[in-house]
């Protein structure tokens, strides 16, 4: 039986860490100029259990700039005006689409995608 000296917190085995995933990233109005591949979606491999958070900082978007989160297509956003929350634990295939305001929509800055 291996000991749990061997394994990290919360761990399930001891080489979890070299698990990985591919996410899926597609930016839209404002957040498109934080894409380095054009009109395309950004597909990242991620380590397992990374979060919103984690392709946050890796795409360098600041939070405060998304006004919608997608994931899967379901609105993960808190409330239009509130922090997005980056928790969100991401799996593998998942598709995570930001948005930023459009200009001249609905009380300015409600999502268009």
């Amino acid at each position: 039986m291996e000991s749990q000296d061997n394994k990290a917190p919360g761990m399930m085995g001891h080489n979890i860490q070299n698990i990985s995933m591919t996410v899926e990233v597609r930016l839209f109005n404002s957040l498109m100029k934080f894409s380095d591949n054009g009109l395309k979606p950004k597909v990242m491999e991620m380590p397992a259990g990374s979060s919103v958070g984690d392709v946050l900082r890796d795409l360098k978007i600041p939070a405060d700039k998304i006004h919608l989160v997608l994931l899967n297509g379901r609105d993960i956003t808190p409330s239009l005006y509130t922090a997005v929350n980056e928790t969100v634990e991401l799996d593998e295939g998942d598709v995570l689409g930001l948005s930023g305001p459009v200009p001249y929509s609905w009380g300015y800055g409600s999502p268009v995608v």
